[in-house]
């Protein structure tokens, strides 16, 4: 059982209650259909046969029962419709509700590799599109117990008519599900098919809107578009396969209503012509009942394949609590052999593309790591839980993301508890209390997507400041002034020293700017592939030095 259906089976456990109301009102509308429609055809026929007989038998015919069961059956045929919709869509907004934070958290937790390869198009389409479906799936799992409870109320008007009706609508119902099981499995692929390109679509779309302004800049909006249209024409053509096979299904279910009707009808005449008509009608709605049954199975491809990349989001159960003890706790850190203890300050150093930044992600658990890296109270890091390394460092990265939100909302990251004192107090650490302050609403202040109301500077010591408010031992901090004036980025790196000699943590930083470099005790000059390193006073010129891990 995947990690995907053992979250579904769980959460129909905990709806049981709605779904079993749902299978409830199911039940109640293929009942009162089936008897509604056939109590319907014997009343219109015996109110003729009653008419043509003449006046003293019409006179004699009650009409007031029946047509007052008829009413009765409509109304509770659209109460139980009403009630099942109500208790299916209940119990599935309330799985999605866990469902959808769920896939979101596996997602953050899973491998980096994983949580990298996926693009924001793509990612959406899985949480949003694929969980559509199985919000679909998981509203028809009252249609099997409605299919059942059409079939039995439609057996039972049937045998009013002899074995013979009720026999040909067994029939009928059996081969009807039997040419929609081939019929399903011929449209697994374009089923998946369709999964897979709109999921497609949404990736590629997502990426020309994230480029948008650089597109119209270069002039290459026609080339984007081109992109966008091919992954459309997949699209189309997928859903067109599709709907090819699925149609076939509103066909087999036509056939099979009207062999049922004519042969209830045909087998029950010795009956009457009034149960004739009754087993006739009858036997229709018991067949049209098994509708939501067929429509299930016809999405079931689509199911199968939206079930499987969701599960790709669960790659792993983890069951780690968070480490607040650790929080706060005095560490030893060991970067590329070399050992740095509590309240140290260290500038990895070296020339763009050497790997600073991925040594710093996998630090974080961002990237793999490879053994022997680094160490923490001389644990090699691959063997250090995921949650007791986020909690060493607070993390400010090179190119922050910054929530659809408010300043406080962003804050609130570093620190969920923090309040507003807190919060002032790092934006002054951060050298950005006045530009906080002069906005309309402050703390409040709405900064939109990525903070595109900021500018890049703001950004920058915005994330700063979160980073500021995780209580850990460690800050981890990279390129946190570039794009910065002279001013702004001393007021920084003032702030920054006062603030590590009060608080005491240690600090790793990546930067190319002298006054930052200029921070730390020590330098870790980092050559490509992290395979050359060594550690350097401030302000000291050398070549890395190579050694050996054995």
């Amino acid at each position: 059982m995947t990690g995907f259906d053992t979250l579904i089976a769980d959460e129909r456990r905990r709806q049981h209650y709605g779904l079993w109301r749902a299978s409830g009102y199911a039940a109640v509308v293929a009942i009162a259909s089936v008897v509604l429609l056939g109590l319907s055809g014997w009343f219109i026929t015996a109110a003729a046969v009653a008419g043509l007989a003449g006046t003293i038998a019409a006179q004699g015919f009650n009409y007031m029962l029946p047509s007052a069961g008829i009413r009765l059956l409509a109304i509770l045929r659209t109460a139980g419709r009403y009630g099942e919709r109500l208790a299916s869509h209940d119990a599935a907004f309330g799985a999605l509700a866990r469902i959808r934070p769920a896939l979101f958290l596996g997602l953050a937790r899973g491998p980096a590799e994983h949580a990298l390869a996926l693009t924001r198009g793509e990612a959406t389409a899985r949480i949003v599109q694929d969980v559509n479906v199985v919000e679909a799936q998981f509203v028809r799992l009252s249609a099997m117990p409605g299919m059942i409870a059409a079939l039995a109320s439609g057996l039972l008007l049937c045998a009013l008519g002899g074995w013979r009706p009720a026999s040909a609508l067994v029939l009928c119902l059996v081969g009807l599900l039997a040419v929609a099981s081939v019929l399903a499995r011929r449209l697994d692929a374009p089923g998946r098919e369709v999964q897979r390109a709109s999921g497609a679509l949404k990736n590629a779309f997502a990426g020309v809107a994230d480029a948008a302004a650089e597109l119209r800049c270069y002039g290459v909006e026609a080339e984007a578009m081109n992109a966008v249209h091919a992954c459309s024409l997949r699209l189309a053509e997928a859903q067109r396969a599709q709907a090819g096979v699925a149609g076939w299904f509103e066909f087999i279910q036509a056939i099979a209503l009207g062999v049922a009707g004519v042969a209830a009808l045909i087998l029950a005449a010795p009956a009457g012509a009034p149960i004739a008509a009754l087993c006739a009608l009858a036997a229709v709605m018991a067949i049209d009942g098994a509708g939501p049954v067929l429509r299930s199975l016809a999405q079931r491809s689509a199911v199968r394949e939206a079930t499987a990349r969701l599960d790709d989001l669960l790659p792993c159960e983890t069951t780690e609590d968070e480490p607040t003890a650790c929080r706060g706790a005095a560490r030893s850190l060991d970067l590329l052999g070399t050992h740095f203890t509590m309240g140290i300050r260290v500038a990895l150093v070296g020339a763009s593309g050497t790997g600073k930044t991925t040594l710093v992600e996998s630090l974080l658990g961002l990237r793999a790591a490879n053994p022997g890296t680094a160490f923490i109270d001389g644990k090699d890091i691959v063997d250090v839980p995921l949650a007791v390394r986020r909690a060493t460092f607070g993390w400010a990265p090179q190119d922050a993301a910054l929530l659809a939100g408010t300043i406080r909302d962003t804050l609130a990251l570093g620190d969920a508890q923090a309040d507003d004192a807190a919060m002032w107090a790092v934006l002054a650490d951060a050298a950005l209390t006045d530009v906080i302050k002069a906005l309309p609403n402050g703390l409040d202040t709405w900064i939109g997507e990525h903070g595109v109301r900021l500018s890049g500077g703001e950004r920058r010591r915005l994330a700063l400041a979160r980073a500021y408010l995780v209580r850990a031992p460690w800050l981890l901090l990279d390129e946190p002034t570039e794009g910065l004036d002279a001013a702004t980025e001393r007021c920084v790196a003032e702030r920054l020293s006062a603030r590590l000699a009060r608080t005491g943590q240690g600090l790793v930083m990546v930067s190319h700017r002298p006054a930052m470099v200029a921070l730390c005790d020590r330098q870790l000059a980092v050559a490509p592939a992290s395979d050359a390193i060594v550690a350097l006073p401030t302000g000291t010129a050398s070549r890395p030095r190579r050694y050996s891990r054995d």
